[in-house]
């Protein structure tokens, strides 16, 4: 067929001949479209069209399963007892595998460890160095808006430091003067009870849990797996308690320097602003990012 002019009239020696031609075209058109569109005799069933195959997404689901119940936990525990009592006990994470090194910083809360050492948070922030940060449920009672926004920043992760601060046993074993849990009960409570605060506080559970003072019996250990965390200690006491003063902070966390921190878990303190742990910090880290020293959070270094 010929082309369409700016008069509407198709081209050619002869309009009436291409006009006959498009009729006809269209006329065949109409009665292939109603033939089409007509119902089929049921007897003769028109055959089903062929679908083009097409990839459909998979989504990957991360969420874990939830915990067990208190009711569940106290039925599988409580007639075993502990033969461990410490701070790197069966079941407790104290080293990686990984060649990075990992800070942890602890907020313990309580009437004398509610602060936040922002010179610390600070130093971290201008060096891009990430951490792991413990926090107690008594410190986030004190300060929901300081967690929320620690809980937005991407360079920290968040840990679960227990509920009320108590070393985590099932027979009220103490460490440092501090009564642990005294039961299987006690001890889901203290795990559980800052696990829910937190979750609501990030959007997202905690993975990891260190109890107060560190210390744990392997009953509780088994416990905090059950509940679905890792529960963590360290391979390098950085700051004391936060005792230590800005010489032997830097120094106790630059021996790290030696095989470039690979698999070392660091514990320090982050409540603790008048004491030794920010300018020790400030001191070591330019040494050990100029020795090849890298870091990590828990979550990078010891991965699902």
């Amino acid at each position: 067929m010929g082309e369409f002019p700016p008069g509407g009239r198709l081209a050619g020696p002869s309009s009436l001949p291409a006009r006959r031609l498009f009729l006809a075209a269209a006329a065949g058109l109409a009665a292939t479209t109603l033939a089409a569109c007509s119902p089929q005799p049921s007897a003769s069933p028109a055959p089903s069209p062929v679908s083009t195959p097409f990839a459909v997404p998979v989504t990957r689901d991360d969420t874990p399963p939830p915990p067990p119940s208190k009711a569940q936990i106290v039925a599988e525990y409580s007639s075993r007892k502990p033969v461990e009592w410490g701070l790197a006990v069966t079941g407790v994470v104290t080293n990686t595998a990984s060649a990075q090194a990992v800070l942890t910083f602890d907020a313990c809360g309580g009437p004398r460890g509610t602060d936040c050492d922002q010179r610390l948070l600070a130093t971290l922030r201008k060096l891009n160095v990430p951490a792991t940060l413990f926090v107690n449920g008594r410190w986030i009672k004190a300060n929901p808006g300081l967690a929320a926004e620690l809980a937005a920043d991407p360079l920290f992760e968040l840990g679960n430091h227990g509920f009320k601060h108590e070393p985590l046993s099932v027979n009220g074993r103490s460490a440092y003067g501090i009564a642990g849990t005294s039961s299987v009960s006690d001890v889901y409570d203290e795990i559980m009870g800052n696990q829910e605060a937190m979750q609501q506080l990030a959007g997202k559970a905690p993975r990891f849990f260190r109890p107060g003072t560190a210390f744990y019996d392997d009953v509780a250990a088994a416990i905090t797996r059950s509940l679905g965390l890792i529960p963590v200690n360290f391979s390098v006491n950085g700051d004391g308690g936060a005792t230590f003063p800005a010489p032997v902070v830097a120094n106790e966390v630059g021996k790290i320097a030696a095989n470039r921190g690979a698999g070392q878990i660091v514990i320090s303190h982050f409540n603790q602003p008048t004491g030794g742990t920010a300018e020790g910090y400030a001191r070591v880290l330019p040494f050990l990012l100029d020795r090849g020293v890298t870091f990590a959070r828990l979550g990078d270094a010891l991965p699902l």
